[in-house]
């Protein structure tokens, strides 16, 4: 069992997670039970997997959880710029919290392998 409260991965998900939040505000009213939903529960599925991993018994199940976050990391990258493309934010606006989500994910890989040894 890890403490997740002292893992700076669950930390940097945290700050995506808050800050997609924060991002999704303006988006249009009528996607708010569309991509903006789907985005948020990507966002927080991120370091809510890594928190349930972090609580399971074995190495195994938490790199297992550590993968369900990374999945999610994707797809909330996927939904950014599609989101970007469809004119609901910029690419400027999503800059920086896409690259937030490119270190989380090396991050997250890293671990992954360090827990596989």
């Amino acid at each position: 069992m890890h403490k997740v409260k002292e893992l700076k991965i669950w930390h940097k998900a945290m700050d995506i997670a808050t800050e997609l939040y924060d991002i999704t505000k303006s988006f249009p009213k009528e996607e708010v039970y569309g991509i903006t939903s789907q985005m948020k529960r990507a966002a927080v599925s991120i370091p809510s997997n890594i928190a349930e991993g972090a609580g399971r018994r074995s190495e195994l199940e938490f790199r297992n959880f550590l993968n369900f976050s990374n999945g999610s990391s994707y797809e909330l990258d996927t939904q950014l710029l599609l989101s970007a493309r469809l004119g609901f934010t910029t690419e400027q606006t999503i800059e920086h919290l896409l690259k937030e989500i490119d270190e989380l994910q090396k991050m997250n890989y890293a671990l992954i392998n360090k827990l596989g040894k």
